[in-house]
């Protein structure tokens, strides 16, 4: 069985920087493609970062240049940098892992395993 689980949210100001980190028990990490996603309140979730087995990686306009998406396959752990961070920001982040065929990585419906989430809370 699959299990994600987040930790490194919080509360910053404007301009501050956050890690995030999703610890995955998945025996073929390796082969998995990882997200993460964020869902504000009364807001759709959204795709923010992604990254394939390969190690390409993807990222919603609205994060470019600021976030930084990294996957550790030795430790099974997936990372994001969160710099530059804007009020905008603010949601329950999730991370994300899925293992089949997708037409778009930062389509939710692609991914098949999700952790509880990790709030995050930029403030102006």
């Amino acid at each position: 069985q699959v299990q994600l689980v987040e930790s490194g949210g919080g509360s910053v100001q404007a301009g501050g920087s956050l890690r995030l980190s999703c610890a995955a028990s998945i025996y073929t990490y390796r082969t998995y493609y990882m997200g993460w996603f964020r869902q504000a309140p009364g807001k759709e979730r959204e795709g923010v970062a992604a990254v394939d087995s390969r190690g390409t990686t993807t990222y919603a306009d609205a994060v470019k240049g600021r976030f930084t998406i990294s996957k550790d396959n030795a430790k099974n752990t997936l990372y994001l940098q969160m710099n530059s961070l804007k009020p905008e920001d603010t949601a329950m982040y999730y991370c994300a892992a899925g293992s089949g065929a997708y037409y778009y990585i930062l389509d939710s419906r692609f991914f098949a395993y999700w952790g509880q989430g990790t709030q995050v809370t930029v403030s102006s």
